[in-house]
């Protein structure tokens, strides 16, 4: 059983980014996961769950904070994401990274730390999108999904795999106010 732990944009939000991305036929991304902002990916993140008292433990000190998302970007040419602009989420992530403390070897694999780039998936080749597909997506994405919504963050949501591929929400912890 795998874990990661997001951030969820306002519901009106995730709504129409859910939509937007059901809008593309061959496109499996919303069977995985509902739309989020990934804090910290998988590693380090046990079965056993010892590491949620931490994960709490953390937030129950760190004050809620603004967020924005912003335009469409690429990760190479297989991955399309918004943006995100949020200084303090970086802060939480490293908090967070250090407190779990994984592998360096996990912390590489997972782009975490140094590497690590706050976003919101839209589309993905892995999910039976076509690089063309995700082409005209981030075009169309700059027209369907703005504005950008600047919203505050005051929690965080811990997600399990229920199946393989799958993650359904486990737990939200909320920040500090």
């Amino acid at each position: 059983m795998q874990y990661f732990i997001g951030v969820v944009p306002p519901e009106p939000y995730k709504n129409k980014v859910e939509a937007f991305r059901n809008s593309w036929e061959n496109h499996r991304i919303n069977e995985a996961v509902e739309p989020h902002i990934t804090l910290k990916a998988q590693g380090g993140l046990t079965p056993d769950e010892e590491w949620i008292t931490k994960v709490k433990e953390v937030c129950e000190s760190f004050p809620t904070f603004d967020m924005t998302i912003g335009k469409p970007k690429f990760f190479f040419d297989n991955i399309l994401y918004l943006s995100i602009v949020a200084e303090q989420l970086s802060v939480l992530h490293e908090k967070i990274v250090k407190t779990i403390n994984p592998s360096s070897e996990l912390i590489k694999q997972y782009f975490e730390l140094d590497d690590f780039v706050p976003h919101m998936s839209l589309g993905k080749t892995f999910y039976g999108m076509t690089k063309q597909e995700l082409i005209d997506m981030a075009q169309l994405a700059e027209e369907e999904l703005t504005p950008y919504p600047p919203f505050k963050v005051d929690f965080i949501r811990i997600y399990r795999e229920v199946e393989p591929q799958k993650y359904e929400r486990y737990m939200d912890i909320p920040l500090s106010i």
